[in-house]
């Protein structure tokens, strides 16, 4: 009987004290043994917020005692922390029970990577007041550019059932200092305004309210008309403007710290005010009047474009800076990093810099709707560093977008950041485990922009994975080099948006979408013919170079002084033109890309390398993923240089591989992307 017992007893504590290696608990991986004892957590109160904070501690602190303390005098933090180590014990500080938690997580995170947690005196305060995720979920399930299958809100289910992974969500979000997410597509659904989903919608914002995530929408400009039955939605409209009132009361009753409305309107078909004769700041100003009374916020997309002769990198530009001052406090706008979408390597949006008198935060994708989407390792945190360390001029030297954004060289009562999430029902979570470090990265730079790309993947792969250095050197070289290399065998110099069409998964250089809109074309972006490549943003081409403040204009607009990683976003460059390395651009360009296949096959020889270290279900997985990436590298590989080559008429360099498939062939490869997306 005794035997039977203890069998029991065994059975019941294995589950929870050996972790599968399916990824599920992404950065989370915690020793599994017990922390310290409650009665070693001093603390006053009862708030949910603490008593996460100390389940936490009392589940895997290994440390000293720990006394955990609300500080009204902290309120200059922002949400942030103090952590100093008094005598034999730590304290950790914080304006609100939220600011404890995180913490808590630094912590945690300082024990993970083995960091030192003696003598500590630390002291975070976060570089944007809200740190969002953007899910582009729909409501029947399905995600727009999401490639770890489908979403997490089962909206059938709620508000009755309720998923175990929402809470895990907030509680990995939490974890990194995320405090809000916009739970549904920007293309929206009127329907998400229905009271029956904003009842499913408060199931979520009370599960993720202790873990300090406010909870945004999506929603569709339309709604007044299609749901409300109105005439139209003309935000003139008094009718209008009531319903939208209405509205706003009824979630808030639902929801009190209900955060805001994202939205975008008038781009890529979707209404907006200007479907009635109406300007953005028309649109925005009325959704935040209805707003304001509750502390709410609206995040205005400036990602719009409309069938226009403009050059589409100008667009965004041409509608906004017009309405500089004219948009409420409450209005923030959200800007892409880039000035077309989300490509492996833009040009920064010029916007950033010339809104003077309006807040503007930066909108990121996460998920790699470009960058070979769950089957490319692409570490995203270059990317992000490149943008916001970007040197505007627009307040003179050291203007960076970080500065820019993070209230630091204009003070606004507001400042945010958004990542486009990569987010799925997967068990990993993000389809590709190295894309975990993604989410990871773009958490960790909303809090701190200071941070290095290699800190942060230093950070994650030794909580993620492990911390032996024969592992963490290669590994951690693969990640920071990951962003550089696919842009090498994608799109190298600046060329941009050649993909395929629809998917935006292989490249397709030579597509031509006659009768659609030309910038909807792979051949409007590189612009290749019998003298060069390349689009001209020069005083001679669509002036472009104009949009940015000097000495950038002219930098960019200068061949010679051009920087050669966007020489083809700015010039059209004759293929025999000589590169700063003394290479012609057609010599150039077939270098990068072989440079670009060379080096995911050394990903896959420095992988295998590292199998010892590595369970083998993750190892398994992520070898399988790089077997497909290398391929795919020298698929894009393929199709650029043979089909540029049509037009330079020179020869692909004769220590460069030789291409290994036809043009014609591969011209007629057409993507079913079900296992894609």
């Amino acid at each position: 009987m005794q035997h039977f017992r203890l069998y029991i007893i065994l059975f019941l504590i294995i589950p929870f004290t050996v972790f599968a290696e399916d990824g599920s608990q992404l950065w989370l991986r915690f020793p599994a043994k017990n922390g310290i004892s409650a009665d070693k957590i001093l603390s006053k109160g009862n708030n949910p917020t603490l008593q996460i904070a100390k389940k936490e501690l009392i589940n895997y602190w290994q440390g000293q005692e720990i006394e955990l303390r609300t500080d009204k005098s902290l309120k200059n933090l922002k949400g942030g922390y103090t952590i100093k180590s008094v005598q034999n014990k730590l304290v950790i500080s914080a304006e609100k029970e939220i600011g404890l938690l995180y913490g808590v997580y630094h912590i945690l995170r300082l024990q993970q990577t083995k960091s030192s947690i003696t003598n500590l005196d630390i002291t975070e305060k976060p570089s944007y007041d809200v740190r969002i995720l953007n899910h582009w979920d729909n409501l029947d399930g399905t995600i727009e550019r999401g490639y770890a299958g489908h979403s997490l809100w089962k909206w059938e289910d709620l508000p009755n059932t309720i998923s175990p992974r929402y809470e895990e969500y907030a509680r990995v979000n939490a974890s990194i200092g995320i405090n809000a997410a916009v739970l549904n597509n920007v293309n929206a659904s009127p329907n998400m305004l229905r009271k029956d989903y904003l009842e499913k919608v408060k199931v979520l914002a009370d599960i993720f309210r202790p873990y300090g995530i406010k909870v945004y929408l999506s929603v569709n400009f339309s709604s007044p008309k299609v749901l409300g039955g109105l005439e139209n939605s003309d935000p003139l409209n008094r009718e209008v403007q009531k319903w939208w009132k209405d509205k706003a009361a009824e979630i808030y009753k639902l929801i009190p710290d209900f955060g805001g409305f994202l939205v975008k309107a008038n781009s890529e078909g979707q209404p907006g005010p200007q479907d009635y004769g109406r300007t953005h700041a028309d649109g925005a100003n009325m959704m935040a009047d209805v707003l304001k009374p509750y502390g709410g916020i609206v995040m205005w997309r400036a990602f719009v474009y409309s069938p226009s002769k403009e050059d589409r990198a100008k667009q965004a530009y041409l509608e906004f800076v017009p309405l500089d001052g004219k948009f409420r406090d409450n209005v923030i706008i959200q800007i892409k990093n880039g000035p077309v979408d989300f490509q492996p390597r833009e040009a920064f949006n010029p916007l950033f810099g010339a809104l003077r008198k309006t807040p503007e935060m930066v909108e990121f994708q996460i998920t790699q709707e470009y960058l070979g989407q769950a089957n490319h390792l692409v570490y995203l945190a270059p990317l992000f560093k490149e943008t916001l360390d970007s040197d505007t001029y627009s307040d003179g030297k050291n203007s960076t977008i970080a500065k820019i954004t993070d209230g630091t060289l204009r003070p606004h009562t507001l400042t945010a950041i958004a990542g486009v999430a990569n987010i799925g029902e997967d068990k990993n979570w993000t389809g590709h485990h190295f894309a975990q470090a993604n989410w990871y990265a773009f958490g960790r730079l909303a809090w701190n922009h200071d941070l290095t790309s290699e800190q942060i993947a230093d950070e994650w792969l030794k909580m993620t994975f492990n911390d032996d250095e024969k592992f963490l050197k290669p590994v951690k070289e693969m990640m920071l080099t990951s962003r550089e290399t696919a842009v090498d065998y994608m799109m190298p110099l600046g060329l941009h948006h050649i993909f395929a069409g629809g998917h935006h998964y292989g490249p397709e250089p030579w597509g031509d979408y006659k009768g659609g809109r030309p910038d909807w074309s792979p051949v409007y972006y590189h612009q290749a013919n019998q003298q060069g490549i390349g689009f001209d943003r020069t005083k001679s081409g669509s002036n472009a170079v104009a949009n940015y403040f000097p000495p950038l204009n002219d930098i960019y607009g200068n061949i010679k002084t051009c920087p050669e990683n966007l020489i083809l976003w700015f010039h059209h460059v004759p293929w025999n033109y000589q590169m700063k390395d003394g290479k012609t651009l057609w010599e150039e360009l077939s270098y990068k890309y072989d440079t670009g296949v060379k080096n995911v096959r050394e990903y896959q020889k420095d992988w295998d390398k590292v199998q010892p270290f590595v369970d083998e279900e993750r190892f398994q997985h992520i070898q399988a993923k790089l077997k497909i990436q290398a391929r795919d590298a020298v698929w894009w590989k393929d199709a650029c240089l043979l089909y540029f080559q049509t037009f330079s008429k020179m020869p692909i360099p004769y220590d460069i591989e030789r291409p290994v498939y036809e043009l014609d062939d591969l011209k007629k490869i057409k993507l079913n992307m079900g296992h894609h997306n």
